[in-house]
């Protein structure tokens, strides 16, 4: 089983949202993930910036204009 760790690049800086997941599903508020045994998380207002398959990462980024 592959599971990933969720980073938001926040200006610059990165911040770990969730780690071993499971499932990550693009909606219209954002981007929903799950892990096994916790809660899901929505994480609103943002999309994929990139997905490093050999680092095990996701990196978002806000959608919103600063």
């Amino acid at each position: 089983m592959c599971q990933m760790s969720v980073i938001l690049d926040d200006n610059g800086g990165e911040k770990t949202i969730m780690e071993n997941v499971t499932l990550l599903e693009s909606t219209d508020e954002g981007v929903a993930l799950n892990a096994l045994f916790e809660e899901p998380v929505l994480v609103e207002n943002c999309f994929v910036k990139k997905i490093d398959f050999t680092g095990g990462k996701v990196y978002l980024a806000s959608s919103q204009r600063g």
